[in-house]
């Protein structure tokens, strides 16, 4: 059994149908990208597997707990989701907390962590995103790759089984995607039949080739057309 299954996730909105019958394998340690254009179901399927959208059909087991996504039960629906933590494309930060206080924010209430220990762990998380300096800043005095990476930070200090990233540098300008990137740098693409290594080096269509050339260029602040 892998560490995370996914099986016959489907989902419509009316008569679109967006998941058909969806099934993945994923190992402990993979970190997978889901690469298409703009409609394609890449959010929907990260939403799905957080219950922030409920679809037709599906099960998602994890470490051997099978969940029904279709669950109306609360208290499945909160085990799951204690189990996922989900970085978005706008942040979603809390305007009226420093940054430090966004990061401990889940810690105390969700994990019922004491103030100190959620502070150290808070602490930590934000060192590892490069935040040390910002502690005390609210969302509003911080760069959109600056939120980002609390963003990032605030969701790895809930130690999440699985971690969903909805095209967490789609809203940021050029300038800013290389540092975000950077955060997240180590993540792999497997949407394409391959390795990682295969699909960055011998792209086996025109239009993924062209994807990954270009993020390449955000990087290095060039761009192709």
């Amino acid at each position: 059994m892998s560490y995370i299954e996914i099986r016959g996730l489907s989902k419509r909105f009316g008569s679109n149908i967006v998941l058909d019958n969806v099934d993945m394998d994923i190992e402990k340690g993979d970190v997978i990208a889901l690469i298409g254009p703009s409609g394609t179901g890449k959010s929907t399927l990260l939403r799905c597997l957080n219950l922030l959208e409920r679809p037709e059909s599906g099960t998602v087991t994890i470490e051997g707990r099978r969940y029904d996504l279709t669950t109306r039960n609360s208290k499945e629906i909160n085990e799951l989701r204690s189990h996922t933590e989900m970085v978005f494309q706008q942040f979603n930060l809390f305007r009226q907390r420093t940054a430090l206080a966004n990061v401990m924010e889940g810690l105390t209430v969700v994990k019922g962590m004491d103030e100190k220990t959620a502070r150290e762990t808070a602490l930590y998380h934000l060192r590892k995103v490069g935040m040390e300096d910002r502690l005390f800043h609210y969302p509003k005095h911080l760069s959109g790759g600056q939120q980002q990476r609390v963003a990032i930070a605030r969701a790895l200090a809930m130690n999440p089984l699985l971690l969903l990233m909805d095209e967490p540098t789609s809203a940021l300008d050029p300038e800013l995607v290389g540092e975000v990137l950077q955060t997240v740098r180590s993540a792999a693409q497997d949407v394409a039949d391959g390795t990682a290594k295969d699909i960055f080096e011998h792209p086996d269509n025109e239009r993924l080739r062209r994807f990954l050339i270009n993020i390449n260029m955000l990087e290095t602040g060039e761009y192709a057309t």
